[in-house]
């Protein structure tokens, strides 16, 4: 049987429509910078793209930075002139520039939404200093708008939402200055130097705005229906099972489940050979399975958080692969018991 793909928040397939949008722009041979026809063929795609981010995010066109992805644009914590605080379960992007300072304004840099759990956390109505928000597993499946946010930065990145990889934004307040990402040219309104990346731009802008598309249609709430099927199949069938977050908020698509005594590594690879492509946390470092920090953060021992898989449903998710899915995790879950008796 085919494979069926169940890890959305490493990365989503690409779009049709981003495709589509990256063959067209591999023919505009012009650099955005250039003031010729070609140049501002190129500039043109650049600022439809930045109008379409603009757009899904719900801030202005002129906020919006493009970068190679929300682990570069979460570099601007690290000239920021003042202590940078940090989420406890924050992704590793932002996790990584917490740093404490005597002077300066400070910040706080938090996740949206956890790509490991799901978990949602809203941003504090009332704190001192700047707050830089990383909306890369919300962007195109909560409904969001940084006008409304009160955040002063945010970031994001195409892949998850079925852009490509390599290329994703940085959006800045109005009236917020920040020390450019790189130098050079003074591209991105001198906010990051170097030509833009066309290609990658134009892919996510269409598919952003095809993301959300797919939220204003209501797919991402039949998203989260496959979601609680899953998990009513396996709690059915399992004895001891921890679905992370059940009682809060989530992301529609996400169920991290612990299950007690089967090492999360163990379950990717009997998945992964059963046909199913599924997690065991962030996609950072590749081959990498180490002791979640974000659950180590959350409460649970070692031993729990080394239990821990990650199933992330998309767009293209039916109820027949959850099915199929669930009733294959049952049966490695039993013969792991059968082998632990």
């Amino acid at each position: 049987m085919s494979r069926v793909y169940l890890d959305y928040n490493a990365t989503a397939p690409l779009r049709p429509e981003a495709r589509a949008s990256m063959e067209a722009a591999m023919d505009i041979v012009g650099n955005p910078s250039s003031v010729h026809g070609e140049g501002r063929a190129a500039k043109a795609l650049v600022e439809r793209a930045r109008a379409q981010v603009a757009a899904a995010a719900g801030c202005l066109p002129q906020e919006v930075v493009f970068t190679s992805g929300a682990t570069e644009a979460a570099g601007v914590l690290q000239h920021w002139p003042g202590p940078v605080e940090v989420q406890p379960t924050a992704h590793d992007a932002i996790f990584a520039h917490g740093r404490e300072a005597d002077t300066g304004t400070p910040i706080l840099a938090m996740g949206l939404a956890n790509s490991e759990t799901g978990i949602l956390t809203d941003p504090p109505k009332s704190h001192s200093g700047a707050l830089l928000l990383d909306i890369t597993q919300a962007l195109g499946r909560l409904p969001f708008s940084f006008a409304w946010s009160e955040a002063d930065l945010a970031i994001c990145s195409a892949h998850k939402l079925g852009g490509p990889k390599g290329v994703g934004a940085l959006i800045v307040k109005q009236g917020i200055d920040i020390t450019s990402l790189s130098l050079g040219g003074g591209q991105e309104m001198g906010r990051r130097s170097g030509t833009e990346n066309i290609i990658g731009i134009a892919g996510f802008g269409a598919a952003v705005e095809a993301a959300q598309k797919d939220l204003d249609d209501g797919l991402w709430a039949r998203v989260e229906k496959l979601r609680n099927i899953l998990e009513t199949m396996l709690v059915n069938s399992t004895e001891g099972l921890i679905f992370v977050g059940e009682k809060g908020p989530r992301l529609p698509n996400t169920s991290c489940l612990i299950a007690p005594g089967w090492k999360g590594e163990t379950q990717v690879m009997a998945m992964d050979l059963a046909g199913f492509a599924v997690s065991a946390g962030s996609a950072c470092s590749s081959g990498k399975v180490k002791t979640s920090r974000v659950l180590a953060a959350m409460g649970f021992d070692d031993a729990d958080a080394a239990s821990a898989v990650r199933v992330s449903l998309g767009p293209e998710t039916t109820e027949e692969m959850v099915e199929r899915f669930a009733e294959t995790w049952v049966r490695g879950y039993k013969k792991h018991r059968a082998r632990a008796a």
